[in-house]
């Protein structure tokens, strides 16, 4: 931890960076699906799932502190933590659509 920064700010920075990793490695899924290379994509949503349940992990650690009485400061940079990551699983859960759609409509092999 920097000086200056909080234990609440590095939880908060967690939910951003998983929540980034995810929402990247969904859009690599989605590029591997428009390649048709459906078993990478798979791999790749995978892992863009596990980075959320992360990022999920972290946000209930700090729901549950607040819960039990250790009050958290609301600042932007939770705001734009929870933005980030209900942006991920939006577009995540939009790119797995789109995923299957892309299978229905690939070519026969």
């Amino acid at each position: 931890m920097t000086e200056g920064t909080t234990k609440n700010e590095m939880e908060i920075f967690k939910i951003i960076s998983h929540g980034g990793n995810a929402r990247g490695l969904a859009y690599e899924a989605l590029q591997a699906a428009e390649e048709f290379d459906f078993e990478k994509a798979e791999d790749l949503i995978k892992q863009a799932a596990e980075e959320l349940g992360l990022a999920h992990k972290t946000q209930t650690k700090l729901i549950q502190a607040e819960l039990n009485g250790e009050a958290a400061e609301k600042t932007l940079l939770m705001i734009h933590a929870q933005d980030h990551l209900m942006t991920a699983i939006s577009e995540q859960k939009l790119i797995e659509h789109m995923i299957r759609i892309i299978k229905k409509l690939a070519p026969k092999q």
